[in-house]
């Protein structure tokens, strides 16, 4: 058994288990020396077995959830990987159905691997790497995590001189010569090598799947044999010679301004039938079909490191069907001197979920001319400093056609509401109008900016009070970060309708659904008051549960929160295990009987927002003194019954539509109204007289 010295008391339980499981002869266990924090595993007289570190020590890489998967990691005396075995992460795909275990599975395959040693997700065309299969539908997930377990185990065997050195042989990296500059056209730049080209036809895609399970899936007809599967062409933007001819004078200067130091530019051009981009990368996901290899260290990209490029300046280029610059960030450590790979990866579906990858390698160098050498001096090094721009400033630029539109769109809503007695005169201008917003609420601001508000970001905002409040967390994603502003803010004013009536996209979403069976004169059911306001206590439940979860665990709390149909059917468009899309589809079909009934009854998020509201501002809505006593129109109206049987509105209940205030406006039907303007014109009648409209116009 291990020593239960003072060092090992400091070592994570599931480390020490693998610890015991792989090393058994180990009986003491350092404390973590060194800039990695590596722990030496010996039997107290001597003898070194092998060392532990984790990988959140050495690299802190974000994963498909935005928050790094942290390894531990086991390496012998010769640079082997014993055993590389998650200690934590907070990835959707597995906290949602993906059993962990398969993810357990693919990182058993590590074992015996030397850290040197280069390993690919997937196949690959290179017959000196080593491949591991991807897990189904966890590719981007997998493909941080060889990231990681090879770059960290390659790093730290380095340090403790089992393996090369990567760093010893690259050296300080090379410059770009920004006074190298040379007017070139398409053909001089691809003849000198600034651009560099792969050829691949569909018989090339054939010969790689060969003897797999995919082979013969999604193959082109023989006749198409030699046809263009993809035409991929990529350069180093960096050197002015290459990135302004290519980019024009302006765009390579706005390019180059936006780069901090030690960060480079690629062009990655494209033509075929497949597309290096793909369509499956996500808000904080990663491009899983491209990516760069130096030094044996895989470079990802994100979605927040993709611009798009609309146009090649250089004469004589020919047209692309896709075009994109990738950025590598300083954190890369990418140095243009030395040689490095473009790695295309091909996918090809074997079942559902399964597929199969095989890698495809364009190589570059950089030519000569363009960078200088580095001199081994100390003020090189100093040179490379941080940005001088927050990251999060970048990606709002990125984003800034989503930001505009949103902006925009609640710029018209802010209008909307502040002037909400002059529409209400217009009822049929207004139910359109609403109908158009609440459309351009699901496709818009849901399936297509992911803007859905969730539960899980409350409680991540609460913890972030009370822990560590950071502006750069929050507004990182500006799309959310907007529309939280704009709800504090008209919760304020209105109250929590304004977000659940207007800007929930799962609630237009039902909304939109419900209107629909109405048209199509399907029946539609409500119950009784007295039950309907007992069902809303529901909904605080179910926060207060989600809320004491989150003091034990947030990864909990966001496996609870999946009470929200909102990943299922707004973030992930219903693309997801059969039995979230199921809850999600019950939720909708029932809707379209009684409208809204999870925002009614389940929400927590409504529930949330609910809380906050008693600190409204002003009561917008406007009522009358008959309302409740005898007239029940609105009430009777009001479809999800916010409004009490007294008359009065409930607040924390009522979604903003504005029924009520088109009824209480309208002349032709709000039966205090009627009996007004008819006193105006007839006189003043009797008592009985004065029921009888009243009883006409509700009665139907």
């Amino acid at each position: 058994m291990l020593s239960l010295a003072p060092a090992f008391a400091t070592t994570p339980a599931l480390l020490e288990q693998r610890i015991e499981q792989f090393f058994p002869d180990v009986t003491v266990i350092s404390e973590p020396e060194g800039e990695y924090r590596v722990r030496t595993l010996t039997d107290g007289v001597g003898t070194v077995f092998g060392y532990a570190f984790e990988s959140i020590d050495v690299f802190n890489i974000p994963a498909y959830s935005g928050k790094p998967v942290n390894m531990g990691i086991l390496l012998d005396t010769d640079g082997v990987i014993v055993d590389a075995y998650v200690l934590e992460h907070h990835e959707p795909i597995l906290l949602i159905g993906i059993p962990e275990q398969r993810l357990h599975d693919f990182n058993a395959r590590y074992a015996g691997i030397r850290a040197d040693q280069r390993v690919v997700v997937g196949r690959s065309s290179d017959p000196n790497a080593i491949t591991v299969d991807a897990v189904s539908g966890a590719t981007v997930t997998v493909m941080v995590i060889n990231e990681i377990v090879m770059r960290a185990a390659q790093e730290v065997g380095a340090s403790l001189g089992l393996v090369q050195s990567s760093s010893g042989t690259r050296g300080r990296p090379s410059t770009v010569r920004e006074d190298v500059y040379q007017p070139a056209g398409w053909s001089e730049l691809t003849g000198d090598g600034s651009i560099r080209r792969l050829l691949l036809t569909n018989a090339d895609i054939n010969q790689a799947f060969k003897g797999t399970e995919a082979e013969g899936i999604d193959e082109a007809p023989a006749d198409q044999a030699d046809a263009t599967f993809i035409d991929l062409y990529a350069a180093w933007l960096n050197a002015p010679t290459v990135g302004r001819n290519l980019l024009g004078d302006n765009q390579y200067r706005f390019l180059m301004e936006e780069l901090k130091p030690g960060e480079h530019a690629f062009a990655v051009l494209g033509s075929g039938r497949y597309s290096f981009k793909g369509s499956g990368y996500v808000r904080g996901g990663i491009f899983d079909r491209v990516q760069i290899r130096q030094f044996g260290n895989i470079l990802s990209f994100r979605d927040l490191d993709h611009i798009r490029l609309y146009d090649v300046m250089a004469e004589g280029a020919p047209r692309f069907q896709e075009m994109a610059i990738f950025i590598l960030r300083e954190e890369a450590r990418f140095d243009p001197g030395a040689p490095w790979t473009l790695e295309l990866l091909v996918r090809r579906q074997t079942g559902p979920v399964d597929s199969i990858f095989t890698s495809f390698e364009l190589p570059y160098e950089t030519p000569e001319q363009y960078i200088e050498r580095p001199v081994p001096t100390p003020e090189e090094l100093r040179a490379i400093e941080e940005a001088n721009r927050p990251v999060w400033v970048n990606i709002w630029y990125q984003k800034s056609f989503q930001v505009g539109v949103i902006l925009a769109a609640l710029l018209l809503l802010t209008v909307i509401l502040f002037f909400q007695d002059n529409f209400a005169r217009h009822p049929n201008f207004l139910r359109w109008l609403r109908h158009g917003y609440l459309t351009f609420t699901v496709v818009f601001i849901g399936w297509y900016a992911l803007g859905q508000l969730s539960i899980v970001n409350v409680l991540t905002f609460v913890h972030a009070l009370v822990t560590e409040f950071r502006w750069e967390l929050f507004l990182s994603d500006p799309v959310i970060f907007i529309i939280w502003t704009f709800t504090a803010a008209s919760i304020l004013l209105w109250g929590r309708g304004v977000f659940c009536g207007w800007l929930c996209p799962f609630g237009a979403l039902q909304e939109l659904i419900n209107e629909i069976a109405r048209k199509l004169k399907i029946p539609q059911y409500e119950l009784p008051f007295a039950v309907h306001e007992r069902l809303w206590a529901i909904k605080y439940i179910i926060l207060l549960v989600l809320f004491g979860i989150s003091l034990e665990s947030m990864a909990l709390a966001e496996k609870a929160a999946e009470v929200e149909p909102f990943k299922t059917a707004i973030t992930l468009k219903f693309d997801r295990q059969w039995w979230f899309v199921l809850y999600a589809v019950i939720l909708l079909v029932v809707n379209i009987f009684t409208r809204k009934v999870f925002c009614r009854y389940i929400c927590p998020l409504g529930a949330a927002l609910s809380v906050t509201s008693r600190v409204r501002l002003f009561d917008w809505l406007k009522r009358r003194k008959e309302c409740g006593n005898p007239c029940q129109l609105c009430a009777k109206e009001c479809e999800i019954q916010a409004i009490h049987p007294d008359g009065h509105i409930n607040h924390n209940e009522c979604h903003y539509c504005l029924d009520c205030q088109m009824t209480y406006h309208n002349e032709n039907k709000c039966p205090p109204l009627i009996l007004k303007n008819k006193r105006k014109t007839r006189g003043k009648k009797t008592p009985d007289e004065q029921l009888i409209p009243v009883v006409q116009v509700v009665e139907p």
